[in-house]
């Protein structure tokens, strides 16, 4: 009897130490801004329902331990055919190295390849001399990025600083756009790659809509669709997406299906 109480005690000791050695849950705020690039291809006629879906984060995010390269997980969860295409995604994990957090991310802009790829080409390089740590690039959306000692501006307005791939600012509400500023519960700046930090809607996507940006319910879920017959969403599209606060992520209807065609806010 003695050795059973003893092996016991010794068994509730170790949960208890395994219980309080354990890290807590992590979770990104509220309005923590992930600038990705998606690495595969989407075609509005060839995709289907359950599809994976996979974007790389291009910059890593200011404190957090969040690093470029981790994996936005998802997949597709809805698809219209012609003649009125449409694809709706949903991303739901954040994956680095050997772990994974679930988040629930609403969209604030997509850029095309070439789009990217215009913001990445310094727009100073035939000058003699200049190296890209010294150079001048536009973002997604006109901002210019000074770097060698610069800031990121608006015109003559400061906005933000360069970092090693991408900048850091705070984000920004264009007059007339549906996309928020800073979030007064998550006030620092963030990580906005190249895009501009009032970046909003569709840069590079003549023939595309943003039918639900994911933000309002149902939440996470991202409809594109096409004024066309079918699209593509092309591998190394930029996407600026933003986390949504847990008790907005948590309450989803009965039915998602039914407001998938929805316009919200980004």
């Amino acid at each position: 009897m003695r050795t059973f109480m003893i092996a016991t005690l010794i068994a509730v000791a170790a949960t208890t130490c395994l219980a309080q050695a354990a890290p807590a849950p992590f979770a990104l705020p509220s309005g923590t801004v992930l600038p990705v690039s998606l690495d595969g291809t989407l075609r509005s006629d060839h995709v289907h329902v359950g599809q994976p879906v996979r974007a790389t984060l291009m910059q890593s995010i200011p404190g957090t331990r969040i690093h470029r390269g981790a994996h936005l997980l998802g997949q597709v969860v809805a698809v219209t055919p012609a003649p009125h295409p449409s694809i709706t995604l949903r991303f739901s994990k954040l994956a680095q190295r050997d772990s994974t957090i679930p988040v629930t991310v609403s969209l604030r802009a997509m850029a095309s390849l070439l789009e990217v790829e215009e913001a990445e080409t310094p727009e100073d390089m035939a000058m003699r001399g200049t190296v890209p740590e010294n150079a001048t690039t536009r973002q997604i959306g006109g901002q210019q990025v000074y770097r060698g000692g610069g800031p990121v501006a608006e015109g003559m307005t400061p906005v933000g600083k360069p970092v090693a791939y991408g900048i850091l600012a705070a984000p920004l509400a264009r007059p007339g756009n549906n996309c928020r500023a800073q979030i007064d519960a998550n006030p620092a700046p963030q990580a906005f790659w190249l895009f501009s930090s009032d970046a909003c809607g569709l840069f590079g996507y003549p023939n595309l809509l943003i039918r639900h940006a994911g933000r309002t319910m149902p939440a996470g879920q991202i409809v594109f669709a096409s004024t066309g017959r079918r699209f593509t969403l092309q591998s190394g599209s930029g996407l600026l997406l933003r986390v949504l606060p847990t008790a907005i992520s948590s309450a989803q209807p009965s039915n998602p299906g039914s407001l998938a065609l929805m316009t919200s806010p980004r």
